[in-house]
């Protein structure tokens, strides 16, 4: 389990530059699309996925290669390295499958189509349960079965979903063998795209750090703040996923050069995705007992990881409005702004404080840290949210 939990923010740190290109590609594809720029949308499909099979091959090699060092900086309990890097190193190899799901989704929410990326995702995660069990339970091959149902799962989404856009859309014509490359539109989902990407690689680094200083309070902390974690994600992703729908709605509609719609369906997201946080915050808050019981049995890790539960959803909200902003942003193509917010509320207050608090409080103090982030990022976001300066960063005109 804590093989597992260490990996993942290692793993998102590696794909981090993949799902910045692709947003950076999906902003410019939205603002084509509202802009009726139907040939440029295909010429920024095509170079969409050049970009992501290239840094994908370099990602790949360059993470199997440094896998060893990657894993010291970690500092993970000896017993946990070696199943850790088994399991990283076959995701590794695969990852060419990751950044092109990652890339059709980002297409589709482009296109104002939201529901089949869900519908793939949702075909995927069942695949990959019913592969857990077969590959774990009636063929013994443990965490390296798990890496590979995930690789099978996550490749038949991204063939199905590849197929299914080339028959729903007439006006784009996929083949990834014959795609063409535009400079022009490789410069601006580059500019867009990076920061995106580097936004992502900072939270990863982050989560990462955070890992190191739990990992001091021993193997029962770690286990229960891995699995917490994973409990937290479901949280918080209704904010995610209401924030990239408003990043695909803000593009098209500042493409077609509506900013009074955008400023409308932040409202609505706000509202939305706040109503949401706030029934998860009930929901986490008083049944984090129970939601830690559906992955152990062990009373210690269950304890910490439900104290862990009670003080970070009660502030699911904060999450959410912060998102929302955030998602305004990237539709813009304002990428910059949300990858500093990210880096000094991340590495100027959430690690330093984490650290500080760890030393009063023990692991609670960590658990603090989290919210006060929250707190810090939307009101920072707010600010600049009123500035007007996210409006001037548009990549086309109407």
């Amino acid at each position: 389990m804590t093989a597992v939990g260490a990996s993942f923010p290692i793993f998102f740190a590696l794909i981090s530059l993949g799902i910045g290109l692709a947003t950076g590609a999906g902003v410019v594809i939205s603002q084509f699309f509202g802009a009726k720029q139907y040939k440029n949308v295909q010429k920024a499909i095509d170079t969409m996925y050049i970009i992501l099979l290239f840094s994908s091959i370099v990602t790949s090699l360059g993470g199997i290669f440094f896998i060893d060092k990657i894993l010291a900086i970690v500092k993970l309990p000896p017993a946990t390295i070696p199943p850790a890097k088994l399991y990283l190193t076959i995701l590794l190899g695969g990852l060419i499958l990751d950044f092109g799901y990652n890339g059709t989704a980002a297409i589709f929410r482009s296109l104002g189509d939201s529901k089949t990326p869900l519908f793939f995702l949702i075909l995927a995660t069942l695949t990959n349960i019913v592969l857990d069990i077969v590959f774990v339970k009636y063929l013994h091959r443990g965490i390296e079965g798990i890496a590979i149902a995930t690789l099978i799962s996550k490749g038949g989404a991204f063939l199905s979903a590849v197929l299914y856009i080339k028959k729903k859309y007439d006006l784009f014509d996929i083949r990834l063998f014959r795609l063409k490359f535009d400079k022009d539109i490789f410069i601006k989902s580059l500019k867009i795209g990076l920061p995106s990407g580097f936004q992502q690689m900072i939270v990863a680094l982050g989560m990462m750090a955070i890992f190191r200083i739990v990992s001091k309070f021993g193997v029962t902390v770690t286990d229960a703040y891995s699995v917490a974690m994973r409990i937290n994600f479901f949280g918080i992703i209704p904010a995610m996923s209401f924030s990239a729908a408003l990043t695909a709605f803000t593009g098209q509609n500042i493409g077609a050069g509506k900013f009074d719609r955008v400023k409308q369906g932040l409202k609505k997201t706000i509202f939305m995705s706040g109503s949401v946080a706030i029934l998860i915050s009930v929901i986490v808050f008083f049944g984090g007992n129970h939601l830690m019981r559906a992955f152990t049995p062990d009373e210690d890790i269950i304890a910490v990881g439900s104290e862990f539960l009670m003080i970070v959803s009660s502030f699911y909200v904060l999450f959410s409005i912060m998102f929302a902003l955030t998602g305004v942003y990237r539709g813009a193509g304002d990428t910059l702004f949300p990858m500093v917010i990210t880096f000094l509320t991340l590495w100027v207050i959430r690690v330093p404080l984490s650290e500080i608090l760890s030393e009063y409080y023990g692991e609670r103090g960590i658990w603090i840290a989290l919210p006060i982030t929250w707190a810090s990022g939307m009101t920072i976001s707010t600010i600049y949210y009123f500035t007007g300066r996210w409006k001037k960063k548009r990549v086309v005109s109407p």
